[in-house]
């Protein structure tokens, strides 16, 4: 497999794609809560990195602008959120042209070219005007905030404003890598809708129906079995390099709290000559590990926290060397020292 197997080939994004593979019943949670005229005003849909959850909340979004009466016979006698692809509000949502849906995410900082590191506070406050706007065709005004994890303090509390006191006809649908971490006044005004990692087989179609390839395909399946559940983990590992950091990373894992010095110096080395991407997947494996330790500490506060606390400082970290372009090595040796503290808690 070539380096560059992904580049050319164009992926579906969340907002593009009107396929769901897997989480059947958190579809079928949706489905019936909006049915029942009584659907909440604000999910909190949670899970590792790269399962689905933006792509559902994308296809309730569609489905409720698409079918705005509960009522109608079309909700009432619907099986999934399904909306065919020639609908005029999945068009426009896969456009970024529907004015009654607000996407809260990381944007481009046209100064340096890159994404921000956060999702702006002023951009959170947008929110606050769009819920105050009349809505369209429908009357629904949906807001998707893709992730979540990514507001600091000052734009959660913005986005707060809009959770206490909701208009009429308005969903919130939070993205969330560590729903454990994010503040209590956030989570005890959600729902909450926690989405597992997917079986392989939904992983492998996923990544057939994404990139256009067969699903038979060595290199799909190889990536599928790397992925642990995660779709756009799979997509990352349908490079050979991604496989081999994946590798090094997971026997790290395997020796916490007490990593081989030697092993986290080579380590150091592979990611700090490489492209941006590597830094992007050796994180997502970091989060990974430490969004695992959040489910597995449900009800074990004081770790949960000590585990949170370190999700905050690796990812301060992480976002400090893109910004400043600074040495990744030094990163991988502070990273694996805060897990080790968070293990051994």
């Amino acid at each position: 497999m070539s380096d560059d197997d992904t580049d050319d080939r164009e992926v579906l994004l969340p907002r593009e794609n009107f396929a769901l593979f897997g989480h059947a019943e958190a579809e079928q949670t949706l489905l019936e809560s909006y049915k029942s005229g009584r659907i909440p005003h604000a999910w909190l849909i949670g899970g590792p990195p790269g399962i689905g959850k933006a792509t559902l909340a994308y296809r309730l979004a569609r489905f409720v602008l698409a079918h705005p009466d509960p009522k109608a016979p079309e909700v009432q006698n619907a099986t999934s959120l399904a909306v065919n692809e020639d609908n005029p509000a999945g068009r426009r949502i896969a456009a970024q042209a529907q004015g009654d849906l607000l996407v809260l995410e990381r944007t481009i900082n046209e100064q340096t070219g890159k994404l921000y590191t956060v999702i702006r506070v002023d951009d959170v406050r947008r929110s606050v005007g769009f819920f105050g706007s009349t809505a369209g065709e429908g009357g629904w005004r949906i807001a998707i905030v893709d992730a979540v994890d990514d507001l600091q303090r000052e734009g959660a509390n913005a986005l707060l404003k809009v959770l206490e006191e909701p208009p009429a006809r308005t969903l919130l649908l939070l993205v969330s890598h560590a729903p454990g971490r994010e503040l209590p006044t956030i989570r005890s005004r959600c729902r909450r809708l926690l989405l597992r990692p997917l079986a392989d087989e939904d992983v492998a179609r996923a990544i057939a129906h994404a990139t256009g390839r067969d699903v038979k395909d060595p290199d799909v399946t190889a990536a599928m079995a790397a992925a642990d559940g995660s779709v756009g983990r799979a997509l990352r590992f349908l490079d050979e390099k991604a496989l081999a950091l994946r590798q090094r990373v997971l026997d790290l894992f395997a020796q916490l709290p007490n990593p081989d010095p030697r092993a986290l110096h080579a380590l150091g080395d592979a990611i700090g000559g490489s492209e941006p991407q590597t830094l992007a997947a050796f994180m997502d494996l970091v989060n990974g590990w430490l969004s695992a330790q959040l489910d597995t500490r449900v009800n074990e506060a004081s770790r949960m926290a000590e585990v949170a606390k370190a999700w905050e400082k690796i990812n301060r970290a992480a976002r400090d060397v893109e910004i400043y372009n600074l040495e990744r090595k030094p990163l991988v040796f502070s990273v694996f020292g805060m897990l080790s503290q968070a293990s051994r808690a």
